[in-house]
């Protein structure tokens, strides 16, 4: 049977409904990983919805306790062919962030499959469970296409920890090093530039999450009595952030900022603009951010800092009291180049030298995501470009990474694969909100790319 037969048959099976009906069953199983009490749901998810799937396409399945959590287990797939053919390992997670059922729209569930028009609503839809079963049965169609044989070796890691910053998966990599050996990564998560641009990206944006704490005494004193007596924590921590980032999003401090774009990255960077937003997404602030950058390098190729909670006094219920304390919860996206490592030493080195002592500052809780990518002009990247365009007829978006942040730099650093993500969702899908939902047009696409992937594969 020929590549582009292969390529039909995948679209068969989002035209006659097999695929709807397999995304249904998933998005039913509640593997929230942010709660502990589904980690039977997590278990299931693997054992009983993915394994079974997998061994019917040849594939051995085992699946590992985590390292490092008391859940968030990991399942690792091979069908191997034969030892001298190129292996593949492909990467999902079958975990989700909480459903928050009530924050729904009335009609929708989080765990309940529901179509209207080309909105696919449910958890896990667009993250990240509809887009590794888009790669699935796309798979599935190209054995069957190709009589039993791929023509390389596959390998598929599944997590169940992602949400959770993926807590043991470096720590299970390096133990499963030889295990894992490839000769290229292939995964979908994240979204593609804009709904109506086909996209691969090769790498991420690090995470780095930090605290600041004005805990300057106990308890709350009468504002009349005591007001321009006490200082006040929230006042002192909003200058304090203020020294770390400016009103209008720009970074003070100069180690927190990466050391330039590279001109490969700046090149591929060049070519692209930030589509219009959507009605339901919010438009651009054009005066925010780093200065003398276009808004995709903003995004793409530098650092932010966000404040993702502040909190002082009681918000809900305010009194006449100055408060004892302060907290501010936040986070530095960081691009390829960055050692986070030396965050909090030039944070702390700021804030002295700006008289704020008394503001403690902590890396938060929990594994950081490290930033990395593979080069722009890597064999492998002119390789999965061709095919997508081959595909479908009209050329991909390159983005040189993800400006959120996803683990590649397990896949990159620990196993040093070429890393190529090809996502299957778009900006707007409202992963980790409520009403997260997948579009039908780019899942039906996702079939026939990932399909024409899988064949050239085994072309090459």
């Amino acid at each position: 049977m020929s590549r582009s037969m292969a390529i039909v048959r995948a679209a068969h099976v989002f035209d006659e409904g097999a695929f709807q009906q397999v995304l249904a069953q998933a998005v039913a199983y509640r593997s929230e990983s942010q709660v502990p009490e589904r980690e039977g749901e997590q278990f299931a998810y693997l054992r009983q919805f993915m394994a079974p799937r997998l061994e019917a396409m040849g594939f051995q399945c085992t699946v590992h306790h985590n390292p490092a959590a008391a859940h968030c287990p990991l399942m690792l797939a091979e069908r191997i062919e034969a030892p001298g053919l190129p292996t593949l390992l492909m990467y999902g997670h079958g975990d989700v962030v909480r459903g928050y059922d009530e924050q729904w729209r009335p009609g929708l569930s989080p765990w309940q499959l529901t179509c209207e028009g080309e909105r696919w609503y449910g958890r896990g839809t667009a993250d990240n469970k509809g887009q590794h079963l888009i790669n699935l049965l796309a798979l599935e169609q190209v054995i069957r296409a190709r009589d039993g044989a791929l023509g390389f070796n596959f390998k598929w890691l599944l997590e169940m920890g992602e949400e959770q910053g993926s807590p043991g998966l470096r720590d299970f990599c390096e133990r499963q090093r030889e295990a894992l050996a490839a000769d290229v990564f292939i995964a979908s998560d994240g979204p593609r530039f804009s709904a109506s641009q086909p996209t691969v990206f090769l790498g991420s944006r690090g995470a780095f999450n930090f605290t600041l704490r004005a805990d300057l005494r106990e308890g709350a004193h009468h504002s009349g009595n005591w007001g321009g007596l006490l200082s006040n924590p929230g006042i002192r921590l909003a200058h304090a952030l203020a020294c770390l980032v400016d009103g209008k999003g720009r970074l003070q401090v100069a180690a927190l900022k990466p050391d330039g774009i590279g001109e490969a990255v700046r090149r591929t960077l060049a070519q692209l603009c930030l589509p219009q937003a959507l009605a339901h997404e919010p438009a651009i602030d054009p005066d925010w951010g780093e200065p003398g950058l276009t808004p995709v390098e903003r995004v793409f190729a530098w650092n932010t800092l966000e404040v993702l909670a502040f909190k002082t006094g009681n918000p809900d219920a305010p009194v006449g009291a100055i408060p004892g304390k302060a907290v501010a919860h936040c986070q530095v996206r960081f691009a390829p180049g960055c050692d986070y490592r030396t965050f909090v030493p030039a944070i702390r080195e700021q804030l002295d030298r700006h008289g704020f002592i008394d503001v403690h500052v902590e890396q938060a809780p929990g594994e950081v995501m490290h930033a990395s990518r593979l080069e722009p002009d890597n064999p492998w990247v002119h390789w999965a470009m061709s095919s997508l365009e081959r595909t479908l007829g009209r050329a991909a978006t390159l983005l040189p990474n993800l400006g959120g942040s996803l683990p590649n730099d397990v896949f990159a650093e620990v196993l040093g694969l070429p890393t190529l993500w090809i996502p299957h969702s778009y900006p707007g899908c409202s992963q980790h909100a409520a009403n997260e939902h997948l579009l039908a047009p780019l899942a039906r696409e996702g079939l026939q790319v990932m399909a024409g992937i899988f064949w050239d594969l085994g072309a090459h």
